[in-house]
């Protein structure tokens, strides 16, 4: 029974990135000897979609829900600017991931995509209007079917309603936000198995073909977040101080970035970005508010991640968008990453959201949202890397030109 325990305490303290490259590398394996092998470990592939499926919606409702009611009243903080600059920075990521997926187009590997029931929008005003639907959607029936839409209104709508409710009632929005959050670790520690399952049922029905499609899809991803943290981030700091960004931003990703690509959690590293907002000799009253909030709200990785696998994912099922409709992508997919969970691989979460805008279902959507775990072994850390340094970046940054 210990021996057990143990190897349970084990798995649950294990390095989730190793044990996610293992899962994979075994549904590889076990894909090339048997076929019938790989079909049968591919309902642990079906329970762990069928998971993150159910918890999905609720995630959203009750993060959102709880940030805005349980946010302090009266408390008067110089971060404006700041403020301005994360929802500049998570545009413009937004709006650079969908340009670097019109310029490297990629097919991903989805089953049964072809059969599936779609209802592609004409044009950005069916578009509008079918969000407008959405919106006043019923609370519960939105829940039950995945409307990412009208959760996040009824979300906004109620965390404002109970803004000044007290503080006993805030306590239970928190509580309850929180463990959902644990329940949502709990799935994602789950990942290896699932992942095993999926990879090993994709490898058999497809081969090789699908490691060249996450290949390509990897390859998008990293270098839009690559291309935002070289070029786009070092522009905005120019454009706000008038002097050379690259020392900033250079040491920031030294010193708070490469912290955040191992740990994978920006709530994680939010100590490591105080410290360094000390070493650069910013004013502690700005930076104690908006390294936190930053770690929260400020979500470039994370909306480059909703925006390439969801533009993906339009592109394999063959949907026309038009120009109109990728900018109203960028700001649904900004908007959707200033709500994404803090534990690892919470962006990915709120890719339904975006792909409701097409009107793909959320079947294929969670399929996506899984082929984004098997990425996220580099994904969500070079995500995280992103966002948590661009914390530093931009409190620098205002701080500078006061």
């Amino acid at each position: 029974m210990k021996d057990n325990s143990t190897l349970v305490s084990k798995f649950l303290n294990g390095n989730l990135i190793i044990q996610i490259i293992i899962g994979i590398v075994l549904g590889v394996v076990v894909a090339l000897i048997s076929k019938e092998a790989a079909m049968a470990v591919s309902i642990l592939g079906t329970l762990f979609v069928g998971a993150l499926k159910a918890i999905a919606p609720i995630l959203v409702f009750t993060l959102v829900a709880t940030a805005i009611a349980t946010k302090e009243i009266g408390v008067k903080t110089n971060i404006k600017p700041i403020i301005k600059l994360y929802l500049i920075g998570t545009f413009l990521a937004s709006l650079t991931a969908v340009v670097f997926s019109f310029l490297f187009p990629v097919n991903i590997v989805l089953m049964d995509g072809a059969s599936a029931s779609l209802t592609p929008p004409s044009s950005v005003i069916e578009v509008l209007k079918d969000v407008l639907f959405k919106m006043v959607d019923n609370p519960v029936n939105a829940l039950v079917t995945s409307n990412f839409i009208g959760i996040l209104v009824w979300a906004i709508a109620i965390g404002f309603a109970m803004h000044f409710s007290s503080k006993e009632t805030k306590n239970v929005f928190f509580d309850v936000s929180t463990g959902i959050t644990k329940i949502v670790t709990f799935i994602i520690r789950l990942a290896p198995f699932g992942i095993f399952g999926l990879v090993a049922n994709t490898f058999a029905q497809t081969g090789f073909e699908s490691l060249l499609s996450y290949s390509k899809l990897l390859a998008v991803l990293v270098g839009t977040m690559l291309f935002i943290a070289f070029i786009t981030n070092p522009i905005i700091v120019y454009l706000k101080t008038k002097k050379n960004p690259f020392p900033l931003v250079f040491t920031c990703i030294k010193e708070s970035g490469i912290t955040a690509f191992f740990t994978r959690s920006s709530a994680a590293n939010i100590p490591v970005n105080m410290n360094l907002c000390k070493k650069l000799g910013l004013h502690e009253d700005t930076y104690s508010i908006s390294i936190p909030l930053g770690a929260t709200t400020n979500m470039a990785g994370a909306a480059v991640t909703i925006t390439v696998l969801t533009l993906a994912t339009v592109h394999t099922l063959g949907i026309p968008v038009d120009i109109g409709t990728a900018l109203l992508l960028s700001v649904i997919s900004a908007l959707a990453a200033c709500g994404a969970s803090g534990v690892a691989g919470g962006s990915l979460l709120l890719i339904p959201l975006a792909c409701s805008l097409f009107g793909i279902s959320n079947d294929i959507a969670m399929q996506v949202v899984a082929i984004g775990f098997i990425i996220g072994v580099v994904q969500d850390s070079l995500e995280t890397a992103l966002n948590s340094s661009t914390d530093v970046i931009f409190t620098a940054a205002c701080n500078e030109k006061e």
